[in-house]
């Protein structure tokens, strides 16, 4: 059954993450056509990650309580419509709506698949199962763009909303048949919410681990949402299709290292991992306004992917073992995922204002700077908690 259950949740992952995938490319351009400057591009965007902020840690919480399947149908199933209302929206006022409206459901989505996962995942093999969940998600999301391109470039703007809707309902449908609504407990208890964070608040590795995971989603804004208009900015004409290879190259890239680099996270240092990855992705952000060709943007944006398939499974493993040992596997993924969203929101803020006072370049020398210093202070901490964590368990054996 549970081999059943991940393969499913893989398959419905793909094909959720595909669909939102289509519209990376088109979004900003539909946003600019009615109006949308830096900042309101940005709180479009925010919206997203405001309403997705606020509710994950809850469904996380509950779904340790009340099962996890239902949630995510219900998130599926509000994909889909999200799909369907994009197209008539007719100011940003409505965009940022229904962008608020795709939040929701999307912490019915992506904790939920963190949890799952962390739970089929064996003691010891943590980096390998988020690495499988990595894959499907970053092979729906590169492959996304260049199908959103294609149906912007042939068949206008609304197509690519409307085939994110087809493939949000197919994967409402697949779960509904397929996903069992409960998996044998692994771990700990969930505690309620709110005694759940305090206690997350007094682990320095769980700090470390959350905040880690903040900084490394900052650039998602600047990489993905604002590269359609700075490459629009090249004196040579650029199509949507040019701008969903660049965004593939990433994802894909990122997707094929999953795997082996999940291996190695079971095996090497965490921390240093973590930094090499970090690195790695603050150089080739800061040199990505630099890019003057197609080819040199999906250059830039390959060895983006390769620091993001270090990071990824580092810190999908570190949440499942928090979850696993301490916390719950959804009330920790709903809060890693709390993580993600406000990472993304700051991001999105910095990159808008940015843009507006300074120019869009500054928006990647920022990001890359913040990432960098925030990470590498991240993992300093996670360091401090594992020692302190060694410690205790010293004192206990003695006892």
């Amino acid at each position: 059954m549970e081999r059943s259950t991940l393969i499913t949740l893989l398959l419905t992952i793909f094909i959720a993450l595909l669909g939102i995938g289509v519209i990376i490319p088109v979004m900003p351009v539909l946003a600019e056509s009615l109006g949308a400057g830096g900042v309101a591009l940005g709180m479009i965007i925010a919206a997203f990650s405001i309403v997705r902020g606020l509710a994950q840690p809850v469904v996380g919480n509950l779904s340790d309580i009340l099962g996890r399947k239902w949630f995510m149908v219900a998130g599926l199933f509000i994909y889909g419509l999200v799909g369907l209302l994009i197209p008539h929206a007719t100011s940003v006022n409505d965009l940022i709506i229904i962008r608020g409206f795709q939040g929701l459901g999307s912490a019915m989505i992506v904790p939920i698949a963190l949890a799952y996962v962390s739970i089929l995942a064996p003691a010891g093999q943590e980096g390998r199962y988020m690495g499988y969940l990595n894959i499907a998600m970053f092979c729906g999301i590169g492959c996304g763009p260049v199908f959103g391109g294609l149906f912007m470039d042939t068949l206008g703007l609304a197509s690519a909303f409307y085939a994110m809707a087809i493939l949000s309902f197919a994967a409402f449908v697949l779960v509904v048949f397929n996903m069992p609504a409960y998996l044998p407990r692994k771990g700990v208890e969930a505690a309620g919410l709110l005694p759940s964070l305090v206690r997350m608040a007094r682990r320095r590795r769980t700090v470390g681990i959350l905040l880690a995971r903040y900084a490394t989603m900052i650039v998602m804004v600047p990489t993905m949402a604002f590269l359609p208009l700075l490459m629009m900015q090249w004196e040579s004409h650029v199509t949507g299709t040019q701008v969903g290879l660049v965004i593939a190259a990433r994802t894909l890239v990122n997707a094929v290292l999953q795997v082996p680099f999940g291996k190695l996270v079971d095996t090497c240092n965490k921390i240093t991992l973590l930094v090499i990855g970090t690195l790695c992705m603050g150089v080739s952000l800061a040199f990505v306004p630099h890019g003057s060709s197609v080819i040199e943007m999906i250059i830039l944006y390959a060895i983006l992917g390769i620091g993001e398939a270090l990071i990824w499974p580092v810190l999908g493993a570190y949440a499942s073992e928090e979850g696993r040992t301490h916390f719950g596997h959804g009330t920790m993924m709903g809060v890693y995922s709390l993580a993600m969203s406000g990472g993304v929101f700051t991001g999105a803020m910095l990159a808008g204002y940015s843009t507006d006072n300074m120019g869009m370049s500054w928006a990647y020398y920022l990001t890359a700077l913040a990432v960098c210093l925030i990470t590498i202070f991240a993992a300093y901490m996670i360091f401090l908690g594992e020692q302190a964590d060694k410690a205790g368990n010293v004192q206990s054996d003695r006892r």
